[in-house]
């Protein structure tokens, strides 16, 4: 009986052979090793060191480390696998669904967003992704008052809608928008901003479809930039000193980005962009750390992405500096994260399939040898979109419950018990000494 966790590492597919699923190691990666060493004292350093930069210790900080500590853990629970061709048995480790700072349960949960998103909720229109940023002297009032995030979310809305039903004349008309706001930057930096994936045109009252081939995105800036200094003010948070130093600028530091585009034949290509929406803070494979060494160097975004790149780009830390950035990433237990607005939203939905109205979309242009998809039932797939396995045959291709003897594993029991737990790991520990070769 081997041990299996809930994030996949796989043996590429060679010839006629099938991509195999491997167990990961979570107590191997820098960032466990770096949270149970150092974690108490990191939180007794929080006041003196961190407090003025990053805001006081929110305590749920605790319970988040406690829980992605016994993510993949065997001592956490398991679920008993066993195959019904050969027999043999394997463990399945839990996962801890922590959010922001488990790359684990992020992936899967950005999985079953983008299957949601792509079998769901999203028209079968072009998208295209907007990204609207705050320049460096208002984001820590967005990092320190955290609600104000959904605000963020709200204005970002607010301008690519206004901006559509001037193009197209028609007040009423409304894009769909998913908005995630996000606060991490390439090198796990607080930097807030909102990531937006607006169809490419607009919908009427009717449902009827309207293109928007392009919005000028100076414009966007600036209504985007009156928004957010309005808010600030009527907040009390930004006063009139402020907004003036801030219009004197010759760069404001705002700015709207809209290059990337998703047509409506490239559903690939709509999925990835959907699971880069929800993506996880940091990236395990960025972190260059020598186990007992007191910096690291985390590897920005771009240079990771460059293979051809002889200097990769990036900043060296502390240790302490980078567990302090990873822990502001956390999200609030509860606290929203995708937004779903105009004809996306629930409401909209909701009065559509009440009418028997829904939206106008462009014919599906699906290549004639490749194989239909089942029709399933709204239950069905929310189903799938819950199972772990399904989750990583989607996104690898590769069956995570595919047995070495070309079976397939099937759940048989779910232990949880902590009296139960021990006995089965002991007995495996004995058996595994046992089996040993003499000397």
């Amino acid at each position: 009986m081997g041990a299996l966790s809930a994030t996949p590492a796989l043996l590429p597919a060679t010839g006629s052979c099938p991509a195999l699923y491997r167990p990961r190691n979570p107590r191997a990666t820098a960032l466990y090793q770096l949270l149970e060493a150092h974690y108490e004292t990191l939180k007794g350093l929080w006041e003196e060191r961190f407090e003025r930069r990053y805001g006081f210790w929110r305590g749920f900080y605790d319970g988040a480390l406690a829980r992605y500590l016994d993510c993949g853990s065997p001592e956490a629970g398991f679920a008993r696998l066993k195959c019904d061709d050969c027999g043999s048995e394997r463990l399945l480790t839990l996962s801890c669904k922590q959010r922001g700072i488990c790359p684990s349960c992020d992936a899967k949960r950005a999985a079953a967003f983008a299957a949601f998103l792509k079998d769901e909720l999203l028209s079968n229109v072009g998208h295209s992704l907007w990204t609207f940023t705050l320049p460096k002297m208002l984001r820590p009032y967005f990092m320190r008052q955290r609600e104000l995030l959904g605000d963020l979310a709200r204005l970002a809305y607010e301008t690519i809608k206004e901006l559509m039903a001037e193009a197209v004349g028609d007040p009423h008309a409304r894009p769909g928008v998913v908005v995630v706001p996000q606060t991490f930057g390439s090198v796990v930096n607080q930097h807030p901003h909102a990531h937006c994936l607006a169809s490419r045109g607009v919908w009427d009252a009717q449902g009827q479809w309207t293109p928007v081939p392009y919005i000028d995105t100076i414009a966007a800036e600036k209504l985007f930039r009156h928004k957010i200094i309005r808010l600030l003010k009527s907040k009390d948070l930004l006063s009139d000193e402020r907004i003036a130093r801030l219009n004197s600028f010759r760069h404001s530091g705002f700015s709207v980005d809209t290059s990337v585009t998703v047509w409506p034949q490239d559903t690939e290509g709509l999925e990835r962009l959907c699971r880069y929406l929800l993506r996880c803070p940091l990236s395990l494979s960025r972190i260059h750390w020598t186990p007992g060494a007191k910096t690291l160097f985390y590897e920005a975004k771009g240079s990771h992405d460059d293979p051809l790149a002889s200097h990769p780009q990036g900043e060296t830390l502390d240790v302490f500096e980078f567990l302090a950035r990873v822990l502001t990433q956390i999200p609030k237990p509860r606290q929203h994260g995708v937004h779903y607005m105009g004809a996306y939203s629930s409401r909209a939905r909701a009065f559509r399939k009440r009418k028997n109205r829904p939206l106008q979309s462009l014919p599906s242009q699906q290549d004639p040898k490749a194989k239909p998809e089942p029709k399933l039932s709204p239950k069905k797939r929310a189903a799938l979109r819950k199972r772990w396995a399904h989750l990583i045959k989607r996104v690898h291709q590769a069956d995570p419950l595919r047995c070495d003897c070309g079976g397939t594993y099937r759940v048989i029991a779910f232990i949880t018990e902590q009296k139960v737990i021990r006995k089965i790991l002991a007995h495996l520990e004995k058996r595994k000494t046992d089996s040993r070769s003499p000397p």
